[in-house]
């Protein structure tokens, strides 16, 4: 009887073991396969300028892409990029989000202000059709995109 009852609390210790080890390691693994969220997205974009085409400064900034911060800490922007699928690309310098706030990238020209930056182009970047708005941070990593039109991809 002493062996059976040794034998017994000797499963149990290895089986509480067991028990622990899973849960500790399935959170671990679950962890793994989840994609980080960027605490920095594009949120909005108005890729189709209202009113005419034609140009003019207005028309330009009429165009442009939102950019949040979901967090409430600021995050610096400096030296990261927005593009779209052509390869233009504007480089946020010297800009701080705030937290729980979203800045405007406008196309044409402009005064840089808290929450709307310019590209200072003179001519449209954000195809009508489809294009694609992606937000790299300043290591030329891959934080976010959002596509529209026929040739949507993410």
């Amino acid at each position: 009887m002493t062996v059976s009852a040794t034998a017994r609390r000797l499963t149990a210790a290895a089986l509480t073991c067991a028990a622990i080890t899973a849960a500790i390691a399935v959170p671990a693994s679950a962890a793994d396969h989840r994609a980080p969220r960027s605490a920095v997205e594009i949120s909005r974009v108005q890729y189709d300028s209202p009113g005419r085409d034609d140009r003019s400064n207005r028309s330009l900034n009429a165009e442009w892409v939102e950019v949040t911060n979901t967090t409430p800490r600021s995050v610096n922007l400096d030296g990261w990029t927005l593009s779209d699928r052509d390869g233009h690309t504007y480089t946020f310098r010297h800009y701080r989000l705030d937290g729980r706030s979203t800045v405007r990238v406008h196309t044409g020209i402009g005064r840089d202000a808290r929450h709307d930056v310019y590209q200072d182009r003179r001519q449209y970047v954000w195809n009508n059709d489809s294009d694609t708005a992606t937000l790299r941070n300043n290591h030329s990593r891959y934080v976010d995109s959002i596509s529209w039109g026929a040739r949507r991809h993410h």
